[in-house]
């Protein structure tokens, strides 16, 4: 809690004082021991105030951070894929001009078959590197939060 609101609080107190001594009744007093009571229950509310806003904090920060991390993540994922795209595209044109320069059809159906092999290679491999990939950025993103989790779990603990 803070400091404005403990004053307002106070004022409230006054003010209620003034209006109950000011229509003739008595001025209310806490007992020494309601209020030794109520400043420690005030006590513990500001200590459990500042560490709720502490784990908010360290929260925001972890979920700033898996932001930036998954971002960057999908960015770099983003790029790989474009690339095998434009291999793959490269390779079909190659394909294609190749395929209408044949002779013969054997020679086309020769070129079919190797032109195929090729590319199951290719996208073979391009799977391969964009599946660690996507393994790499699900890893790097949920480390931030993973870890303020634990360390927010293993104190309540």
């Amino acid at each position: 809690m803070n400091d404005t609101f403990i004053k307002a609080y106070q004022d409230q107190l006054d003010a209620a004082k003034k209006a109950f001594s000011a229509n003739g009744m008595p001025a209310f007093e806490v007992p020494p021991a309601m209020r030794e009571a109520a400043e420690k229950g005030l006590s513990a509310c500001r200590d459990n105030y500042d560490k709720i806003k502490s784990s908010a904090e360290q929260m925001n920060a972890a979920i700033e951070d898996t932001c930036t991390t998954a971002s960057k993540g999908v960015s770099t994922f983003n790029v790989k894929m474009l690339e095998a795209l434009q291999t793959n595209m490269n390779s079909s044109f190659d394909y294609f001009n190749a395929l209408l320069s044949a002779k013969t059809f054997a020679e086309a159906v020769e070129l079919s078959t190797g032109h195929a092999r090729k590319q199951f290679e290719i996208v073979s491999a391009q799977a391969k590197d964009l599946s660690a990939l996507a393994q790499k950025v699900a890893a790097d993103t949920s480390e931030p939060l993973k870890s303020t989790v634990e360390k927010s779990v293993r104190p309540a603990a």
